[in-house]
């Protein structure tokens, strides 16, 4: 097969995992600088990608609505087909992924060797559930396996024009100036075995307040802000928990001398801004470790112990999960002193 004149990247599966994706497209990029280069993501994904200089085109595949029966499946792959993709990189094994590539009739259509593999036309062996590397390095295997030389990982996270000038807007109302220092705080994750207790973080916020007189800002979506109703009640901190959009958490993350959050997308927004983060991780798996999830950057660090479980159930934890219980506020405090000069 000749040069692909245009490529389809597909990963639909949740912010973090798509930012970690961005490398892909520049050095699809760099290596097809004439190629037409498309992704498709779910809904609240895209503002991940608009603005991204090598992309041309982003699709949506909302799979929890408009297209989540079987036939709204089978019209977005009818639609796709149109399109006349040469290539498709489906970064993130799902059913669906693969077969809307195999009905949209892409030639050459390359994944990981899971869920309904058959549908692909190349497949590469499926072991991130081991956790050997960071998700970054399993992504761009798909580019090695095509023997595209991998130039650049540095993650790319679009900041409007538009989030920057609200959240200085929001900033500026909460008495915070230009060269005012303030934290972050992010106490809330999808699901509870990322989730650090919030009285942890209320004790972190305290002794942080307390040593350094600096203002604290908790941000979480509309949907999690009861992951932190705890922590707004017992501590004076500003409240922007389910204001911010995506791009807005990039430009407030920009803004803060430092970010504190359980492991979770934002996390690697801030990375990607290029913010100091102390991320915070529970679960024993080795394909949900930070082995596999840390915060990339010279500026990131996080903390995870061994509970000394034989077997890891993540979400479906049997014992109130205490890995996450075994970090301690005081050593958040400690990294959090350190990343400030402040010790």
């Amino acid at each position: 097969m000749g040069i692909p004149k245009k490529i389809l990247i597909a990963r639909t599966d949740r912010l973090g995992d798509v930012i970690l994706s961005t490398p892909v497209i520049k050095n699809l990029r760099l290596y097809y600088p004439k190629a037409h280069i498309a992704f498709i993501c779910r809904p609240y994904t895209q503002e991940v990608l608009i603005g991204n200089p090598y992309l041309d085109e982003i699709i949506v595949y909302d799979k929890y609505g408009k297209h989540k029966s079987i036939w709204g499946t089978i019209k977005f792959a009818w639609e796709l087909k149109k399109k006349k993709f040469d290539l498709a990189l489906i970064l993130h094994p799902t059913n669906r992924m693969h077969l809307v590539s195999f009905f949209a009739a892409i030639p050459r259509r390359i994944g990981w060797a899971k869920n309904m593999d058959w549908s692909l036309s190349e497949r590469l062996p499926h072991t991130k559930q081991e956790g050997q590397k960071h998700e970054l390095e399993y992504t761009l295997d798909i580019l090695r396996y095509l023997k595209i030389p991998v130039k650049d990982k540095e993650l790319f996270f679009p900041v409007s024009v538009e989030a920057k000038k609200r959240v200085d807007k929001l900033l500026k109302e909460a008495d915070l100036g230009v060269e005012d220092e303030f934290i972050v705080i992010h106490p809330s994750a999808s699901c509870p075995s990322k989730r650090w207790p919030q009285d942890y973080f209320s004790e972190v916020i305290k002794i942080l307040q307390d040593k350094l007189k600096i203002k604290v800002v908790v941000i979480t979506s509309k949907k999690e802000a009861s992951f932190a109703q705890k922590i707004t009640k017992q501590n004076k901190v500003i409240d922007f928990r389910g204001r911010l959009n995506i791009s807005e958490i990039g430009a407030i993350l920009q803004r803060a001398s430092l970010f504190i959050s359980n492991d979770s997308g934002p996390v690697h927004i801030a990375a990607s801004v290029n913010t100091p983060v102390i991320s915070i991780f529970g679960r024993k798996d080795s394909g949900l470790s930070p082995k596999r999830w840390k915060p990339l950057g010279e500026n990131s660090t996080y903390l995870h112990k061994d509970s000394g479980c034989s077997v890891c159930f993540a979400h479906n934890c049997k014992e109130d999960f205490i890995c996450l219980g075994k970090i301690t506020p005081q050593e958040v405090v400690e990294k959090s002193l350190l990343i400030l000069n402040k010790t």
